[in-house]
């Protein structure tokens, strides 16, 4: 294994580097920006298990390119993204605490703009991003969609990493362990 893990998304195969985190715990990072080519193959086939979504949403930062993908691939012409920080344009929205993410070991906020919040309600949502690990970062994305009166449908991501890959309410294009 050395400095990297390879593994094979579906027929996209990619180096991953290994990191350790503040808490003492090692991670194969998984870094979609820039990287076309796997934003692309990865995209396209999260897209084949959200065709019964009718919107969805992703967080900033690292799920935006990746759920832009889906969402053109569903024809879809709008999709919502949950920020890290309320923007001034999102006075009107509404915002959700939850607990800490694996990668930032600290308590995190998401919010949503009164347009998104608009796009989601009463909808069947498709929830994207990259990677799920502790599930603490798709607890905030299900409590924005709840707040909005949307309607969660699936959970999609490209890795699921240690144990969430025995969670059933999920799709993962593949997985990655914890170090």
């Amino acid at each position: 294994m050395g400095d990297f893990l390879t593994i094979d998304i579906q027929g996209f195969k990619a180096d991953l580097p290994i990191l350790p985190l503040p808490s003492g715990v090692k991670i194969a990072f998984f870094n979609l920006h820039g990287a076309v080519d796997m934003t692309e193959h990865c995209g396209k086939k999260l897209a084949e298990h959200l065709k019964d979504c009718e919107v969805l949403i992703t967080a900033e930062s690292k799920g935006l390119q990746l759920c832009h993908v889906c969402a053109r691939e569903l024809g879809h012409k709008f999709y919502a993204v949950a920020r890290k920080s309320r923007k001034l344009y999102m006075q009107d929205g509404v915002g959700v605490q939850y607990g800490s993410s694996i990668t930032t070991g600290k308590p995190q906020e998401l919010f949503l703009s009164k347009h998104d919040i608009d796009l989601l309600k009463g909808k069947k949502v498709g929830i994207v991003d990259d990677v799920v690990s502790t599930g603490e970062s798709l607890l905030g994305l299900e409590k924005l969609v709840n707040e909005a009166g949307g309607i969660i449908t699936k959970k999609a991501f490209v890795l699921a990493e240690g144990k969430a890959a025995e969670r059933k309410d999920i799709v993962y294009l593949s997985t990655i362990p914890l170090l």
